[in-house]
């Protein structure tokens, strides 16, 4: 009698994460803005409104993290990644203040601004993530946008010192999620190893949230420079 076939192993979070990072990852030449920015070849002028769209998107983003975070109230490991990304959110807004200095933004200038459609789309999908998407599938497409997005962050934030001359204050916003952040890729991981535990994950879906995510990060970048 033949014996039956061992069951496949299971998946590790840490695989599934860095999968998702690998598929979803965005082509070189995706960002034709922030390749400008290497470069010195866009104007000044877009840090400003970055600086401006982002007091939106932070403000949104820390919402649906928060929200999430309550939505997985029954699985700690899950709610505290989201509250460690809300709490995330609310320093980078602290960070965020140096570039809006530099850029001589006033508080009425941020509270009258009127924010483009195309950068404000990114947050907009994350709260219609928060409201009804499992939060483990999630928080495995925001660790492959994160990846993205900290990557970008880099190469902007050593342009601004190299190309136009801004001062290490307004850099700190870029720098803050260029570093690495052993803590949230350690709750990430938990989180993903939890819900792959209970039945919960579905990378499938994360992969399609994630693909859907990265493409809204690029239409932010694009909208910044119209």
């Amino acid at each position: 009698m033949a014996r039956p076939a061992p069951d496949a192993p299971r998946p590790t979070a840490a695989a599934v994460l860095n999968e998702a990072v690998r598929a979803l990852a965005p082509d070189r030449d995706a960002n034709p803005l922030v390749a400008r920015i290497e470069a010195g070849e866009a104007p000044r002028s877009v840090f400003a409104t970055f600086a401006l769209e982002q007091h939106q998107v932070i403000t949104a983003d820390r919402l649906s993290f928060q929200h999430l975070a309550r939505r997985a109230d029954g699985d700690p490991p899950v709610a505290d990644f989201f509250d460690l990304l809300a709490q995330g959110e609310a320093l980078a807004l602290t960070q965020l203040a140096g570039l809006t200095d530099a850029c001589e933004l006033t508080a009425r200038d941020i509270t009258g601004y009127r924010p483009r459609p195309g950068c404000q789309a990114y947050p907009s999908y994350a709260a219609r993530l928060a409201l009804g998407a499992e939060p483990t599938d999630v928080a495995i497409a925001l660790t492959a946008n994160f990846a993205a997005w900290g990557g970008y962050c880099a190469t902007v934030g050593a342009a601004m010192r190299d190309h136009y001359g801004f001062p290490d204050a307004a850099c700190e916003f870029f720098a803050f999620f260029a570093e690495p952040a052993p803590a949230v890729e350690e709750q990430a991981r938990a989180a993903v190893q939890h819900g792959l535990d209970t039945g919960q994950a579905q990378p499938a879906a994360a992969h399609r949230y994630g693909r859907l995510l990265q493409a809204y990060e690029l239409m932010f970048w694009n909208s910044v420079a119209d």
